[in-house]
């Protein structure tokens, strides 16, 4: 997949082109991004996905991102996107009237366009769907409504699949929802940093994650699944404060099961596979130890590794 920064450097020729945020790369955007590459294919000409970093609403409102821009451009590339332009949202982009948006796509020789039904752009906003069409032919795709035959739980058919949705789930600690509008288990990546060393002193050693503050991630303690360079292992993880320390920073700690080896410096890549339990604060140090141990075992049998 060839990765540019700037409409300039896209290849000559006509193209498809897909615009959106993307965020996430949900059940939503692949079904767009698939339906894309067949029109892309049988008219012979590349992909090119239109998106920003960081999302657009990250950086107009705040919220945190599901996928950094290294989670995004992998999951492109396992789509069989040809081409993505991941452009720098900032004050300058964001200040762009809608014309020299569509003055991109008239650059990238868009032939076709492909967005969602509510997809918007420019200053303001100002920029819709038949602002689109005086480029290109548009395919607009309505959000997708998962189907209740083939939804992981009942209730992730009510309603459509969506990057907010989503967000929504993981600030319940909803992972298995949130993985069922993904089709994945959600992950975050991080370097293992120096800690202070208490899960070693309890007896169960962690490695100590720094991810973006942007980067949203679900509190309390799960069973999950690590990647590091020497394999995959089961894991326990917790996301919170520590309140039994008077902890105010916020901390992801993961236990590798059966690990033995020096992580430090390397970036792990952590799926979040099932909620054990909310944080809580324990009377003693002696509680927690007890505590963590069966968060463990809990970790392992929802894992099956028991």
């Amino acid at each position: 997949m060839l990765l540019i920064n700037d409409p300039q450097d896209a290849p000559p020729g006509p193209k498809v082109v897909a615009v959106g945020s993307f965020d996430g790369l949900h059940l939503g955007h692949q079904h767009l991004l698939r339906q894309a590459l067949q029109d892309a294919h049988a008219h012979h000409m590349p992909l090119l996905v239109y998106t920003f970093d960081p999302p657009s609403k990250v950086f107009m409102k705040g919220e945190g991102f599901l996928t950094d821009l290294s989670e995004k451009t992998e999951l492109l590339r396992g789509l069989g996107v040809e081409i993505a332009l991941i452009v720098p949202f900032n004050e300058e982009f964001a200040r762009r009237d809608k014309s020299e948006f569509l003055g991109d796509l008239r650059g990238l020789e868009a032939r076709l366009i492909y967005v969602g039904e509510d997809f918007r752009f420019g200053r303001g906003r100002a920029g819709g769907l038949e602002d689109l069409a005086s480029v290109a032919p548009i395919r607009v795709l309505p959000l997708l409504e998962l189907p209740r035959d083939i939804a992981l739980r009942p209730d992730l058919a009510n309603g459509p699949v969506k990057s907010s949705r989503i967000r929504e789930l993981l600030k319940a600690g909803d992972v298995e929802g949130a993985r069922g509008l993904l089709g994945r288990p959600y992950s975050a990546r991080g370097i293992v940093v120096e800690g202070d060393h208490l899960g070693r002193t309890l007896g169960f050693p962690t490695a100590n994650l720094q991810v973006s503050a942007m980067k949203v991630l679900p509190l309390g303690v799960y069973a999950v699944r690590v990647r590091t360079h020497e394999g995959e292992y089961g894991a326990v993880a917790n996301v919170g404060h520590r309140p039994t320390l008077g902890g105010r920073v916020l901390r992801f700690e993961v236990h590798l099961f059966d690990f033995e080896g020096d992580l430090y410096g390397q970036e792990l890549t952590v799926e979040f596979m099932h909620k054990i339990r909310d944080e809580m604060k324990f009377g003693s140090l002696d509680e927690l130890k007890a505590q963590i141990a069966r968060d463990a075992q809990a970790a392992r049998a929802a894992l099956d590794l028991t």
